[in-house]
């Protein structure tokens, strides 16, 4: 279950790579935190699986949400003349490194269990 995520993503970049595909660099703005709201929201996803409290609800109202608010952010600072997405682009960016260390730790922290005995 944890790797359909992981596969997506995988299957994702190769895609993007294999295509010659452009975006006009007046939306690099948008790509960014459409591509940091997507890491998060599968990150975040594979740690609550690991932490077995996932709801598949809360993983597609979060990806929605938060991109719709980076992009709502992005817009207002172009409105503005001030880079306001960057305010999106570091709070995707501590919590991706948090889901990943938290990740991190848990497989860590998994693999140092011994198996449990069956009678």
């Amino acid at each position: 279950m944890i790797w359909i995520p992981v596969i997506g993503l995988v299957l994702g970049v190769f895609i993007g790579l294999s295509f010659n595909f452009s975006i006009p660099l007046q939306y690099s703005s948008y790509l960014s935190i459409a591509i940091l709201a997507a890491l998060d929201t599968v990150f975040g996803g594979i740690r609550a699986s690991l932490e077995r409290h996932f709801d598949s609800s809360v993983f597609i109202s979060g990806f929605f949400f938060n991109t719709l608010l980076a992009a709502l952010l992005a817009f207002i600072g172009v409105q503005l003349g001030v880079d306001l997405y960057l305010a999106a682009v570091f709070a995707f960016g501590v919590r991706l490194f948090n889901n990943i260390a938290a990740i991190r730790r848990l497989m860590v922290t998994r693999s140092r269990k011994p198996p449990e005995k069956t009678l």
